[in-house]
């Protein structure tokens, strides 16, 4: 599988190439920034008539996830929905595949700022979420140690062979993980952003996403 291994406060994890995180210690897999509905909030909105496909995708990854992981817990790191009424207007058969993904598991769905409340989905609704000693939440807390978020949509380029690549990217230290946005259409944060350089410690690193995660220095 294509998976690199991370450590965060004592606990073992494993970045995925598609950009879920899964901690085996726990049976637990995390995604972030899944941005369900954003095709049908831009085009609400007056925006570009996006492919309407991105719901379908992003569940699509979800399912692989799980059927290779056979997680029993799954943290979705806030703003799976992009904005409330992008909850509401999923299609059915999108609300289905939801329930069926639910299904046997807890499930977890952190609030973040595109989605600050409780969805009319199953599972459980909380602003944070502490498993042993890692605390989940959406966005970064500078004074917090051994936490998982997400918000930034991070990514970050490695220069190979005269060639740039850019690719979505976890960043960690020794004190937090940020994830990389999972959704379709999320778009991302270079990792030398200001924001992001004030989060993370010198020695951070970056795990590139893809069929092959490859882990750089972070690019400051």
């Amino acid at each position: 599988m294509n998976m690199h291994d991370l450590s965060l406060a004592g606990a073992a994890f494993k970045a995925l190439g598609s950009g879920a995180l899964f901690w085996p210690g726990q049976d637990l897999l995390c995604v972030s920034d899944l941005h369900l509905g954003k095709s049908e909030r831009v085009a609400r909105r007056g925006g570009s008539q996006l492919p309407p496909y991105e719901t379908h995708d992003t569940l699509t990854r979800i399912a692989h996830d799980l059927d290779i992981t056979q997680a029993r817990t799954v943290i979705c790191l806030g703003d799976s929905f992009d904005d409330l009424s992008a909850a509401h207007a999923l299609p059915e058969d999108a609300r289905l595949w939801i329930t069926r993904l639910q299904a046997g598991r807890r499930w977890v769905w952190i609030e973040g700022n595109h989605d600050p409340g409780p969805v009319e989905f199953g599972g459980t609704h909380l602003g944070e979420l502490r498993v042993a000693n890692i605390v989940f939440r959406h966005i970064a807390q500078a004074e917090s140690t051994a936490e998982v978020s997400g918000h930034y949509h991070p990514k970050a380029t490695l220069h190979l062979r005269g060639r740039a690549v850019t690719r979505p990217a976890f960043l960690i230290d020794s004190a937090r993980l940020i994830m990389p946005a999972y959704g379709t259409y999320t778009g991302g944060l270079r990792s030398n952003d200001a924001a992001l350089r004030a989060l993370m410690h010198k020695d951070a690193q970056a795990v590139l996403t893809g069929a092959n995660p490859v882990a750089i220095p972070m690019p400051r």
